[in-house]
């Protein structure tokens, strides 16, 4: 299967499309089905209680796969909403097709520096740090030594044993802190920086 990640057609399922008794699926999922029969395998389908998700490499094909699936739904008297977003992979998130791709280096830089500030505000509104940096030192000597002079930095730290989580804000500052542990920690340290909040490492404000 093609890259499917780029272009996605979101269809809202608002009711009965007409009176009478149109042959209905008998489930969400006979409905999802019947539309990745037809819409074929280069084409990622999803679905929640409500909506249908179509993935697909160019907006073409999303487009083309749009037109099918509203098609089945027309068949099962369903009538529907759909809407074509582009995924951009500096700010990491979805947005409609009339919102222009970043062309310049300071277009990316622009859209890089939103998505940081994003997930700032993100943890410091939950407390919740967006990121995190992973540490595995070679002893519990290591780790407690580690941990200390963080802590003394001003960083929140949870230590198990061998291991030490450190919070970031955002992405720019994890990889800072990991650059940073790296230089600092033994060499045989294991220094690791990832998305994903952690519900016990708090921020401060």
């Amino acid at each position: 299967m093609a890259d499917s990640d780029d272009w996605r057609v979101t269809i809202t399922m608002t009711g009965q499309a007409q009176a009478g008794r149109p042959k209905r699926p008998s489930s969400l999922r006979e409905l999802e089905e019947g539309i990745r029969r037809q819409v074929g395998r280069s084409i990622a389908v999803g679905a929640n209680e409500t909506q249908l998700f179509l993935y697909a490499d160019t907006e073409a094909a999303a487009r083309d796969a749009e037109r099918i699936a509203r098609g089945v739904l027309a068949q099962h008297g369903i009538a529907a909403e759909s809407v074509l977003h582009r995924w951009h992979p500096i700010e990491e998130r979805w947005e409609t097709t009339d919102v222009a791709m970043p062309q310049t280096e300071a277009e990316r830089q622009a859209e890089h520096q939103r998505l940081e500030d994003a997930e700032t505000a993100e943890s410091l509104a939950t407390g919740i740090a967006q990121w995190r940096v992973r540490v595995e030192l070679g002893s519990h000597r290591q780790a407690v030594a580690l941990a200390r002079k963080l802590q003394n930095e001003g960083r929140v730290v949870v230590r198990r044993w061998r291991f030490l989580v450190v919070g970031a804000n955002d992405g720019d500052e994890a990889r800072e802190l990991a650059e940073q542990i790296t230089r600092e920690a033994p060499a045989d340290a294991t220094v690791i920086a990832e998305e994903g909040g952690v519900g016990w490492v708090f921020m401060p404000s």
